[in-house]
This record gives C-alpha cells, sequence and structure tokens, in this order.
C-alpha cells in the first residue's frame, strides 16, 4: 500500500465515525482532505450534515463538493473534528501546523465534543520533536518575538534552528489570520506541557503547533490496515 493509499485508508476509517446531523470540523492537510472528499460524496448521497472549515483552502474544497458550511459564531459547539498531524505520540500530544492553519484547527478542535486524528503511520514518533514546531506569531516585532521564543524554549530544554517560514518567492508565510509562522526545529521536546506552557507567556506568540490534551482517537495506517490509538484517561 503507497503512502497515498494509507491517507485515503484512514480517511475511509473516518467517514464511519460521522452520523447524519452532525456539526463537523473539518481539517487541512492532504490527509484530511482525502477525508474531505470522502465526505463530500457521502452528502452528495443524502448524508445531512454541517461543517465548519479550518482554513481557506479547505473552505474552498468543501464548497466545491457543495458540503453545507457554517462558522464558529453561528455554530459555535461541534460534535466531532477530523484532521491530520504532522506529528502524534503515544498520550496522543500532536504536532499540527505544517500547512500553516494551526490556530484555526485548534480553535475549531477545542469547540468540538471529539477530535479524531488520521494519518499514516509515519507520523506516529517516541518523541515529539523531529517535525519543526509551528508557532504563530503576529507580524509587530517579529524578531523580538523569535529572540523571545529562543530563550523561552531553551528553558524546556529545547534548542534549535528557529527560522520564519517563508514562500516560494521569499517573502514571509501569512496565515489565514494574518500571521506569521516560525518553524522551530528542535529535534526532539522532552516536556510538550512545559514548552506550551513557556510560549504561552510570550505576548507576540498567538498559539503554537502543540495541541495537548484535545486529540480523543487517531487512526493510523500503515501496510497492514489501522492501528487505532485513544487519549489516555485524565483523571
Amino acid at each position: 500500500m503507497t503512502l497515498d493509499e494509507q491517507k485515503q485508508s484512514a480517511a475511509a476509517r473516518a467517514i464511519e465515525f460521522v452520523e447524519d446531523g452532525m456539526k463537523l470540523g473539518l481539517g487541512t492537510g492532504s490527509t484530511a482532505e482525502k477525508f474531505v472528499n470522502l465526505l463530500g460524496e457521502r452528502v452528495k448521497d443524502g448524508l445531512n450534515v454541517l461543517c465548519v472549515p479550518t482554513s481557506e483552502a479547505t473552505r474552498a474544497q468543501a464548497e466545491n463538493l457543495a458540503i453545507p458550511l457554517t462558522n464558529l459564531d453561528a455554530q459555535p459547539y461541534l460534535d466531532l473534528t477530523v484532521d491530520g498531524a504532522d506529528e502524534l505520540d503515544d498520550k496522543l500530544r500532536l504536532i499540527k501546523g505544517g500547512g500553516g492553519a494551526l490556530l484555526r484547527e485548534k480553535i475549531v478542535a477545542m469547540a468540538s465534543d471529539r477530535m479524531i486524528v488520521i494519518a499514516d503511520a509515519s507520523k506516529h514518533v517516541e518523541m515529539l520533536g523531529r517535525f519543526p514546531l509551528p508557532v504563530e506569531i503576529v507580524s509587530f516585532g517579529a524578531a523580538a518575538t523569535r529572540l523571545m521564543v529562543e530563550e523561552l524554549a531553551e528553558s524546556a530544554d529545547c534548542t534549535g534552528n528557529i527560522v520564519m517560514r517563508q514562500n516560494s518567492d521569499g517573502k514571509h508565510f501569512v496565515t489565514d489570520s494574518g500571521n506569521y509562522i516560525l518553524d522551530c526545529a528542535f529535534g526532539r521536546i522532552p516536556d510538550p506541557e512545559m514548552l506550551a506552557d513557556a510560549l504561552s507567556i510570550i505576548p507576540g506568540v498567538v498559539d503554537s503547533g502543540l495541541f495537548l490534551d484535545i486529540a480523543d482517537l487517531a487512526l493510523l495506517a500503515n501496510e497492514d490496515g489501522i492501528t487505532v490509538l485513544e487519549a489516555p484517561d485524565v483523571d
């Protein structure tokens, strides 16, 4: 099974969790895109859902498939969000934001009763950090914010190259919310909670791509099928 087929397999398994009448959050990225395509087929066959997209790219895809859309102002509570991940560990702690939609993805996920992660098995790691952590920041004082991110991350035992994400034309990448993204190549994040707390006190940081205690279930596709991971119970 190719990597693309594995992503398709994970998306197909996630569709089984969708029920008629649900309010859904639609993720962003290559695997989430496959889920949205499958959802569009179900809607065409008569499935009744109302969805909130996590990016303008997902919005455009859903509109092309005639999937009914709303927003969190009109529908502040969702039943389920299905989204991908750039990395996840055994505790279902995630790194997201490789596509630049981390802020909206987190807002939508937090507004949902459940979050299901769909990914190929290569995204499952023992320790987060192999994938550079995206940190969304405001444009004002971006250089100063980058230095503060570097200093505060070091206090959480995270060091590495931190760069401003750029487009192919060399200009700053700008998120759908009008912000910049720092990509932090730490290599390892031994204590994601400590790092998230450290980053949260920096005024210029909007949010990080650390999704902690948010995902409920992960559907990981490999050549042999689907592995299901459940978030540990929190007392």
